[in-house]
């Protein structure tokens, strides 16, 4: 498979990425095996690369889309190659092929309080349930069959995500405060930013799809305490997990001073603590 001409850098930069590319895959499985990540490059209406899954599991139309990445090539290769880093897929650069990427509504969910929602949309929120739905979910017709394929190969994105997770070593953390409690005066570094779309306000204006994103910011304080909260947006964008233009990004590295907010959950992931806050009030926000 020839690779593709990037659009935006010069020959030279392209050669450069693309000998990264190659010793990132060194040593991993062939496609025939394990499958592929893709990340595909922008096109008309569609601004950003963004990440997809060729797996070997479905019968037919086995190319399934994950979520955007970034205008930048530099930074999508960045963040796929960080999520995937220790799977055993290879991960390559593909142009769009609008035949073979379209779903036709087969990881479209029918049943169930993710009626009418699509896997890789839960793959996000609810990993747990698309498991059920892989290995616990009996289909009855042919179609149905194909579904469970479909939520198989998600799967299998999730446990690549999770290897990720359980190899990563965490800096001790400790609770900010018992559930309920009112915190003050905090000030937190951005340590990621996951962009999701709320699915209960995605909706269609005319012909117009309206994606209400919301920020999932994972912060630390000067103690390297970790911290998690949700930024809503404001203002729909008609790009699913892409926030508008007049939205503010948050970026790592950036510094969030919250006024007040409360414990609204506390959990332990992998050795550290994690302290949910909600009823954010900002104060304001700057970068270093």
């Amino acid at each position: 498979m020839a690779n593709p001409r990037l659009p935006g850098i010069s020959e030279n930069e392209q050669a450069l990425l693309y000998a990264k590319l190659n010793e990132y895959n060194r040593g991993r499985a062939s496609f025939k095996e394990a499958g592929v990540y893709l990340v595909v490059l922008p096109r008309p209406g569609k601004p950003n690369y963004s990440l997809w899954l060729y797996s070997p599991l479905p019968e037919k139309q086995s190319i399934l889309y994950i979520h955007d990445l970034s205008p930048d090539i530099n930074e999508s290769l960045r963040m796929a190659s960080t999520m995937f880093y220790y799977s055993r897929r290879c991960l390559i650069l593909v142009d769009y092929n609008e035949k073979r990427m379209q779903s036709n509504g087969d990881d479209l969910i029918f049943f169930g309080k993710y009626r009418g929602h699509f896997l890789h949309e839960i793959l996000k929120v609810d990993p747990a349930y698309l498991s059920w739905i892989a290995y616990k979910f009996t289909p009855r017709i042919p179609k149905q069959e194909r579904f469970v394929k479909i939520a198989q190969a998600y799967h299998s994105v999730h446990l690549d995500l999770m290897q990720r997770k359980s190899k990563e070593k965490h800096s001790v953390s400790r609770y900010l405060g018992e559930l309920g409690e009112k915190l003050t005066d905090l000030r937190l570094k951005v340590i990621r930013v996951r962009l999701e779309d709320d699915p209960y306000k995605t909706r269609i204006n005319g012909t117009v799809p309206q994606f209400f994103v919301k920020q999932v910011l994972t912060l630390a304080d000067a103690s390297g305490n970790l911290v998690i909260m949700s930024i809503p947006s404001k203002n729909p964008s008609t790009v699913s997990c892409t926030l508008s233009g007049i939205e503010h990004e948050y970026r790592p590295g950036e510094i969030i001073y919250v006024a007040s907010a409360r414990v609204s959950r506390r959990y332990e992931s992998y050795g550290s603590k994690y302290t949910r806050i909600s009823h954010v009030k900002l104060v304001m926000t700057t970068t270093v």
